[in-house]
This record gives C-alpha cells, structure tokens and sequence, in this order.
C-alpha cells in the first residue's frame, strides 16, 4: 500500500498547504524512503533554501533529520518533536495503516523558544560562510513547545481521518 492508495496527491497537497497556513512551518508528506510525495513547497524561512541548495546541506542536516526521526516514529509508532543538527525544530507524524507504514507527515523551520541556529555547525558542513548563516536566520520564527505540540495533534487527527475513511471505504 501507498499513501496515494489512502488519499489522492492533491488532497495530500491539501493538506500540506492546510498545516503551513496554520503553523508557518514548511510541511511535507514523506514516502517510506524519505521522499516528498507533492511538489507543495513553502519555505519557513530564508535559511533552509541556503542549506537545502548545497548537496550536503541536503544530505545532512535535512534529509538525515527526517530519516532518523522518521525512523523513530516508526519503530515508536509516536510523534516526535526534536530538533534538526541546524537548531531549527521538525515535528515528524508516523503514518500506519493498521501495522503498515506509509511514510510520516514532516513539519519544520522554526526556532524551539529557547532554541538558536548553529552558524559553526553549518557552515561546516554547507561551507555557507557563517555571516551569511546570521544574516538568513535573523527573522526566524519562534515556537513554543505547547504550541509545536498543538500542531502535532492536529497533523495527527487529519492523519487519523484519513485513514479512518479510508478504512470505511474498503
């Protein structure tokens, strides 16, 4: 089974869109190999375009942040809220049919409240000079952790309705 088997991809685009205009976080639907199901993308702030444009800012920092966390809602069948080696938070939502994984529900790009982007961190592995780092995540949002965990509830009651009508209509 596929995600596009419980919803087509522009209702998962739908709700990519819907969960952004909530949150100002950059979301995304994820195939069991990491992959981004939509071509929906709305950036949370200036900062990950700059890191995502370099090969290993793709490589390891974002894609390694959402396979481990992905892995860990998996393996726990949990939410997970945590942050990426860049500082920024990402809420990752597993999504089972019955015992089935599908592929998870990624949310990211803003400051945990307490949180700070790392500039040394990426700048080695990016190679982004570190003025330019400050310069680009000036004006990140912030979050609390009441507020992060509000948007995981809700990402996971849709997440819930869609399977529940799917379950209804097989």
């Amino acid at each position: 089974m596929k995600l596009a088997d419980l919803l087509p991809l522009e209702k998962w685009k739908g709700l990519e869109e819907d969960v952004t205009r909530r949150s100002n976080l950059d979301a995304n639907v994820f195939n069991t190999d990491g992959i981004r199901i939509t071509d929906y993308k709305n950036w949370a702030n200036r900062l990950c375009p700059a890191i995502k444009a370099t090969d290993k800012g793709q490589s390891y920092i974002c894609a390694v942040a959402h396979m481990n966390l992905a892995a860990q809602a998996k393996q726990t069948g949990k939410s997970l809220i945590e942050e990426c080696d860049a500082g920024l938070l990402k809420i990752v939502v597993p999504i089972f049919v019955k015992d089935e994984f599908l592929g998870a529900f990624g949310a990211c790009g803003v400051l945990p409240t307490e949180g700070e982007v790392d500039p040394f961190l990426i700048n080695m592995t990016t190679g982004i000079d570190e003025e330019e780092i400050e310069r680009l995540s000036a004006d990140i949002a912030t979050i609390t952790s009441d507020q992060a965990q509000s948007i995981a509830t809700y990402i996971e009651e849709k997440i819930g309705g869609i399977i529940s009508d799917f379950a209804k209509s097989t």
